[in-house]
């Protein structure tokens, strides 16, 4: 298991959402809006100290937070 695991929020083509730990076969959840699955995605990153990315219906990254130890500002 990945020391800070990743976790997407990410549309389906059933037209719901859903929110899966990076590297996974399944989806942790399945939820029937955004905001929903977003607010999952979030938390289950801010538990492992990870990071969440929000991808939006047309494939790009919408939004990302990171969780425990960000390396932003990058150091030197």
């Amino acid at each position: 298991m990945a020391k800070n695991p990743n976790h997407w929020t990410s549309p389906r083509p059933d037209g719901r959402w859903e929110s899966q730990r990076e590297g996974s076969q399944r989806p942790s959840r399945v939820f029937d809006t955004q905001r929903e699955a977003w607010e999952h995605t979030r938390e289950a990153a801010r538990q492992d100290g990870g990071e969440a990315f929000l991808q939006g219906r047309n494939g790009r990254i919408r939004e990302r937070n990171t969780y425990g130890d960000d390396p932003y500002p990058p150091e030197g």
